[in-house]
């Protein structure tokens, strides 16, 4: 799908010039490609009705320049865009010149068609494991979508990138081997529940430690030492003959010896 669109060529560039764009009912934007980049104002009406298309990415955008020095009328892609995160209205927008000569590279959707697949009549789940194929091509043979027919798929069967119907001219560059769309088996009441059961039990590193502590005292005990009770006082070590030496007090330090010494 095409689009028109209309730009000016702007001179100001910065947060206050955006801003007083953006005051003015316009919306500032870049385009690149082509050995060039421009600076434009465009009109939010028209990016908008691109954005709510269901071609979005894809769709070729004849832009009309106006204050360009050469090349009034030119062909882009919407490259990226930025909304506000409180209001959604459009901040800005990036635009990619192409030309219709050269092949270009872009991401296509794609539309999962032929109706509910047999597998998921049976009672199983349709997988999207690839929402887009990235494809080569002439600007004027890029799809809209990438089509492909999920109704012959049974339970356990699936469809890779090579076995995609594709229209001539487009190739794609996605591993051959990957899956875009699959249908699998259900799970079962009992895989389940074991699932559940596995996530919500306990971890298993307190009840190591909690094994740890039992061997320890299972240690002790066959040592012939009586295991310590949470709570007791540390054992008190038996004064020699003719020493006395209180609980809780150490043995004359070194500083006491050394200043004897030098008296």
């Amino acid at each position: 799908m095409k689009f028109d669109l209309s730009a000016t060529v702007r001179t100001q560039a910065g947060k206050g010039a955006a801003r007083s764009m953006r005051r003015a009912g316009q919306v500032p934007a870049v385009l690149y490609g082509q050995g060039e980049c421009l600076l434009l104002t465009v009109h939010p009406e028209g990016l908008i009705k691109i954005l709510k298309s269901h071609t979005g990415s894809t769709a070729l955008i004849s832009l009309t320049v106006t204050g360009a020095k050469s090349k009034p009328n030119r062909t882009a892609l919407l490259r990226d865009y930025q909304l506000d995160p409180v209001s959604g209205a459009l901040l800005h927008a990036d635009l990619f010149e192409v030309s219709m000569s050269k092949p270009i590279r872009v991401k296509v959707p794609i539309q999962v068609v032929g109706g509910m697949p047999a597998g998921v009549k049976e009672g199983g789940v349709l997988h999207h494991n690839m929402r887009e194929l990235l494809v080569e091509c002439l600007p004027a043979a890029l799809p809209d979508h990438v089509e492909v027919d999920a109704s012959a798929l049974n339970i356990g069967d699936g469809i890779h990138v090579k076995e995609v119907v594709t229209r001539e001219g487009v190739r794609f560059l996605d591993d051959p081997d990957q899956m875009v769309i699959s249908v699998a088996a259900p799970m079962s009441d009992a895989k389940l529940e074991a699932l559940l059961t596995s996530a919500a039990g306990p971890a298993a590193e307190p009840e190591v430690m909690a094994k740890g502590k039992e061997a320890a005292v299972a240690a002790e005990g066959a040592a012939g030492v009586e295991p310590a009770k949470a709570g007791a006082a540390p054992p008190v070590t038996e004064a020699k003959p003719g020493e006395k030496k209180e609980a809780g007090k150490e043995a004359p330090k070194v500083e006491k010896k050394e200043a004897e010494k030098k008296k």
